[in-house]
Order: C-alpha cells, then structure tokens, then sequence
C-alpha cells in the first residue's frame, strides 16, 4: 500500500478506525479480530484507537484492549503498525460522551493506555476533543510534557479548529503531528483546517470519511436530508459505476486525491469492509473524475 507521513513515520495511506469494534453494534470478539487481521494482511499499519471507545459503563479501554489483543495474536510482522489513541473522553454507558481536558487527566489517561497497550511508549497520543473548562494551552501543555518525558512518541489533536491547531503547533514546539476532524463528502466544513494541516506539514485523520455514503441511494420517498445525500454522493456512485468498485472506495481515494496530507481512518466491522476500503489506496482518479467529485479549495497533487 502507498505510504504517507505521520509525524517521522510514514503510514499506509488508508487507516482502520477501530472504533466500531467496541461500540454499540459491535460484533463479537473473534469477528472483530478477524476485521483487524484482514486490515493487517491488507496493508494497513495505522489503527486509530481510544480509551473512550466501548458500549456499557465499565469498560473504559474496551477497544484498545482489542487491539492489543489482535496485534498478540497477529501470526505476522506487526513492528511497523502505528497504534493511534485518544484521550480525553469518557462514556459514562448511557450513550453520552463527557469531556476532560485537565492535564492530569490527560496524564494518567495516556498512562493507563500505555498499560492496556502493553507498550511503554504509545506511538501517536491524540487530545480527544477541546476541553471549554480549560485553558487549552493547559490541556496542550500535557501533550508537550509526555513527549518530553518519552511517554508518547508523537502528539495530536482532535475536533479543532484552525486557532486551536496553531496554538498546539507552537506549544509543542512545531512537534504537532496530526489532526482529526470529521469530514467526508458530505461535511466539509474541515476545509480550512486541512489547508493548515498541509502548510504545516501535520497529518490530517478524517474521522468519519464515508458518513452517509451507504444510505445516500434514493428509494421512493425520502426525507430532505437524504436528498441532499443523495445530490452529495451521486457523482460518488456514478465514478463507482463507470470503474466496477464501490462507492466507498471512490470516496477514500477522493480524499487521498484532495492533499498528501490526508490519511483517512474508515470504521469497520467487516473484515469485507476493510479490505475494500484499503483497495483505495491503489485507485487513482483522473483529473475529469475529480473535477466531478468537486474539490473544497484544497490543493491536489499533479495539478
């Protein structure tokens, strides 16, 4: 698979969100360690991960447990595989996210996640989300003390905006190495932070990348929210018809087309689906193809 640059690493270009694996939904334990050995065997060597990833209350670090436990039970080379978590974040079981940002929560998160990972290094650390009770510089400010300390290797940020982004780049002393905000076809609103991302040389994680791309076919009455799917992801489906593959992968390599900073993390609970999704790696649009997909001000390679 085509690589592209984290931080002093380079990653394939496609990456497994894992989270699926240990939510609401979630398959049982061997079909999801099943998804995560056919991302291996695909290619894929960047796993995104969090404490926050479970279903019921209790089960803080449900799915970096799994991921460790697939990584053990792997039968093959798992050393270049980057392991990316978060923290930051809590589930308290009832279906709500809460939101802690202290450093020392942030501390001792990344701490227990290092036990859970069974590494004494975590190879990309990511602050969960912006914390409002608390000075982001502060929160920022631990990412910074864990690298020096040589807890994590790599430092990032989720759900930002472009002011955040810049202040984090100067707290870590230019040691930012991603970004993860939502964005897809459909959700665009990321733009200018991937902009940023790519003039300062950070990786930018699109979390959420297909969002909305399976159920964007209109049958029969529909309401207006999935007409405007419909009118976002058709071109997706056509370019998908003309090449004889899915949707989802035209949509992965769309992203890919858009900078070499974007490395997506697709969910997955399949082992069908992660493979198919790793297949973008390999597609390449033409100039025409992406003209139709529709470009949001972003600077395309070749181009």
């Amino acid at each position: 698979m085509r690589a592209r640059r984290l931080g002093d690493v380079h990653v394939s270009a496609i990456g497994l969100g894992a989270m699926p694996l240990s939510v609401e939904g979630r398959p049982d334990e061997d079909a999801a360690i099943t998804t995560i050995h056919a991302a291996l065997d695909a290619g894929v060597t960047l796993i995104d991960t969090a404490d926050s990833y479970h279903w019921h209350a209790g089960e803080t670090g449900h799915n970096e447990s799994l991921v460790a436990r697939a990584l053990t039970r792997y039968g093959g080379d798992t050393g270049s595989v980057l392991v990316a978590t978060k923290g930051g974040r809590g589930r308290p079981g009832d279906g709500s996210w809460t939101v802690t940002g202290t450093p020392d929560h942030l501390k001792n998160a990344c701490d227990a996640s290092r036990r859970r990972l069974g590494v004494d290094t975590l190879g990309l650390y990511q602050l969960h989300k912006p914390d409002p009770r608390v000075p982001w510089a502060e929160s920022v400010g631990a990412l910074a003390e864990l690298l020096d300390a040589g807890r994590i290797r790599a430092a990032g940020i989720s759900n930002v905006g472009t002011e955040q982004i810049r202040e984090a780049h100067a707290v870590l002393g230019g040691r930012l190495a991603s970004v993860q905000n939502r964005f897809s076809p459909a959700v665009r609103d990321s733009a200018p932070e991937l902009r940023l991302c790519e003039e300062l040389g950070v990786a930018f994680l699109p979390w959420s990348p297909l969002g909305g791309i399976s159920r964007s076919v209109l049958e029969g009455p529909v309401a207006d929210d999935r007409r405007t799917a419909h009118a976002t992801y058709e071109p997706f489906h056509e370019v998908a018809r003309e090449r004889g593959v899915s949707p989802q992968r035209v949509c992965l390599a769309w992203l890919l087309a858009l900078s070499p900073a974007v490395v997506p993390i697709p969910g997955a609970r399949r082992a069908a689906s992660i493979r198919d999704s790793a297949a973008a790696a390999d597609l390449v649009l033409s100039a025409e193809e992406t003209a139709r997909l529709g470009r949001p001000g972003l600077a395309v390679p070749g181009q």
